[in-house]
């Protein structure tokens, strides 16, 4: 379960505190498939952001089966991301200079899974995700931007997280693309019991998941 207690994350703006985050509570059970709503400057990112321990809150909590994840040092904060949470990105942030199977394998060497799996693994989360053949072996430049993001997905999956956060994940897609993309997301959350937050501009995919979270100026305005 994700637990969100008072959660608060402020900045300083010249003379001014902004508060991207305010006082927002929410849970959230294993497996959900749930859509982040909101404007531009909402508090969307930052929100992920915290959850995936990229940012420590201002203030309140953050559980994740039971462990506050706010309490952490560093090192902890560090071990949380690489074992608990998987990230997908609309800019699909793959290295450049290494192919698809090893984007995918990356995550796995921070993590400390021994070598010999890595390839192994990396080859079934691709072919999982319809990333099959020489196409393991390509380089981001040479994929289109569906099977970037695909790559995406299968690296986000590599340590086998409790919860995957998708920050605009079909922005950069045309619809057809988008819609393929998000299939897989929530397949994620129904067969693999993976909490899945998505945070999307597009109503149509917000309408379809099992739970939406409305932000406005940072403050939870609604969720069902």
């Amino acid at each position: 379960m994700l637990k969100v207690t008072n959660l608060s994350k402020s900045f300083r703006s010249g003379d001014t505190t902004v508060k991207a985050v305010d006082d927002v509570t929410f849970s959230l059970e294993t497996g959900s498939f749930v859509s982040l709503v909101g404007p531009s400057g909402s508090g969307k990112s930052t929100l992920l952001a915290i959850l995936g321990a990229l940012e420590k809150p201002s203030g309140g909590s953050v559980e994740v089966d039971g462990q506050d994840i706010s309490e952490l040092g560093d090192s902890g904060l560090t071990k949380y991301r690489a074992k608990n949470v998987g990230f997908v990105f609309q800019n699909y942030n793959l290295i450049p200079n290494l192919s698809a199977v090893e984007n995918v394998m990356l995550p796995m060497e921070f993590a400390g899974l021994p070598s010999k799996s890595r390839l192994a693994r990396a080859q079934e989360l691709l072919d999982s995700v319809g990333i099959t053949d020489d196409k393991q072996l390509r380089k981001p430049s040479r994929l289109s931007g569906g099977e970037q993001q695909r790559v995406a997905i299968a690296r986000a999956l590599a340590n086998n997280p409790k919860i995957i956060l998708a920050d605009e994940p079909t922005g950069n897609l045309d619809s057809q693309t988008g819609k393929m993309v998000f299939r897989l997301l929530q397949d994620l959350a129904k067969k693999q019991n993976t909490t899945v937050i998505v945070a999307t501009h597009d109503l149509e995919i917000a309408g379809k998941t099992n739970a939406k979270l409305s932000l406005s100026d940072g403050k939870l305005k609604r969720s069902k």
